[in-house]
């Protein structure tokens, strides 16, 4: 008797425990992942909030440092991944470049530089950034590439004390902006790339920060007493789409020509 209540316990704790497996299986299939590559190994820092965001939205993301000239070109570094939200290593034993988008959902360029533009915009490859973005292309996953960025290389800066590119240089590296838009590359501004990597990955509707000046409503339910002291007529309201609206504000809003915006927060 002993043996079979033994038995089954044994039994049911294997259940269990493959149920939980499974389960954590499962979750992880779910969550997306994106690749950061950035041009050195500080130049993450700025951008900290937003990954928080993303990972309060449940994507995952890995960082791929390009510290220094050298190691921005290929036959000198190969990279590989070392897991959800770590940094990308480089040794002779990692794949090349050109596979590594074949992991993620989307890559991320916060800062473009000319000649890297240059060489994505002709075609061209031989650097890991141009490289990476070749592939992804190709695979057809988004790439995100921060537009608000002077052109010149971190490094260059330092080196020559100089924050932006003579006007003929600008001219060239805006020509070459346009051409990436023009091959289906996502250009936005540096403080919203979270926002355009959940319009991506997770068909988010979200609010451009330099479009719309709406206030944003922070709660549960949108009262009258609320829009008679926040907001003022021909406002626009941006609330969460699972937010409650009382039909008295809702008229006021109406009164007040509010234009109201739903999104998914």
């Amino acid at each position: 008797m002993g043996h079979d209540i033994n038995l089954e316990l044994k039994t049911l704790v294997e259940t269990i425990v493959r149920d939980l497996l499974e389960k954590a299986k499962t979750s992880k299939k779910e969550r997306k992942k994106v690749l950061f590559v950035f041009c050195d190994s500080s130049a993450h820092e700025l951008f900290t909030d937003q990954f928080i965001q993303l990972n309060n939205k449940e994507i995952d993301y890995d960082f791929l440092f390009l510290d220094g000239e050298t190691s921005a070109w290929l036959g000198l570094h190969q990279i590989e991944s070392t897991g959800s939200t770590k940094v990308i290593a480089a040794d002779e034993f990692a794949p090349a470049p050109l596979e590594l988008p074949k992991e993620y959902d989307a890559v991320v360029i916060p800062e473009i530089d000319l000649d890297n533009a240059a060489r994505i915009a002709l075609g061209l490859k031989g650097s890991v950034k141009a490289e990476i973005v070749f592939s992804a292309l190709t695979l057809g996953k988004p790439v995100i590439i921060g537009e608000d960025v002077p052109g010149i290389k971190r490094s260059d800066r330092r080196t020559l004390k100089k924050l932006s590119l003579p006007p003929a240089y600008q001219k060239l590296f805006i020509q070459y902006k346009e051409d990436l838009k023009n091959m289906g590359i996502i250009l936005t501004k540096q403080r919203e790339i979270y926002r355009t990597i959940l319009e991506k990955l997770k068909g988010y509707e979200t609010i451009s920060s330099d479009v719309n000046k709406g206030k944003s409503f922070q709660g549960n339910v949108v009262t009258a007493d609320w829009v008679e002291y926040h907001l003022k007529e021909n406002d626009s309201l941006i609330v969460d789409k699972k937010v409650l609206i009382t039909p008295k504000a809702k008229d006021i809003l109406n009164e007040k020509k509010i234009d109201v915006k739903f999104v998914q927060g």
